[in-house]
């Protein structure tokens, strides 16, 4: 009951939210080349109250080395607008990851026994909070699902795609 109500409020809060602001089309994160031995290249991140990424497509190369930075922009509490960065194997089902998320509160909404879809994430961050995780590209080419698994934010659009060409 409890976990519905907070649900519901996420929800409302979310679509009130984006009702109140305009937005623009995200912006594609462009690959920028780093020089050979300089690092991964960064991809920051920001996510807001509305239930968005500021980033909705990553382009890579295969074997590229990314090093993506989340920050939570937003000013409301982690317990009702928490975010996080999940990254799936191409091919995995991202609203069924998020449907079982919504009971997997204690492990930060990232279900145990689907742990092995993940190719990346960064825990969940509360207002006003960065967060980081690098990782290798996968070799395949193909389309890598990214999102929010708090409860409700991708089905309100907390999404987007990880290019491999």
């Amino acid at each position: 009951m409890k976990s519905n109500l907070i649900l519901s409020l996420v929800v409302a809060a979310g679509l009130f939210a984006g009702c109140s602001k305009s937005e623009n089309a995200p912006a594609a994160a462009a690959p920028a080349a780093a020089a050979p031995g300089s690092g991964p290249r960064v991809v920051n991140i920001q996510a807001s109250d509305t239930m968005k990424y500021d980033v909705a497509s990553i382009e890579a190369k295969p074997g590229e080395e990314i090093k993506v930075v989340l920050t939570n922009a937003g000013t409301q509490p982690k317990e009702v607008m928490g975010h996080n960065w999940v990254l799936l194997k191409a091919g995995s089902d991202p609203a069924a990851f998020a449907a079982a998320a919504v009971n997997a509160k204690d492990t930060g909404y990232i279900p145990a026994a689907l742990q092995d879809q993940i190719i990346a994430h960064i825990d969940q961050l509360g207002p006003k909070q960065s967060g980081d995780v690098t990782f290798k590209v996968p070799d395949a080419p193909g389309e890598y699902p990214f999102f929010c698994s708090f409860p409700a934010h991708y089905m309100v659009g907390m999404k987007g795609v990880l290019v491999v060409k």
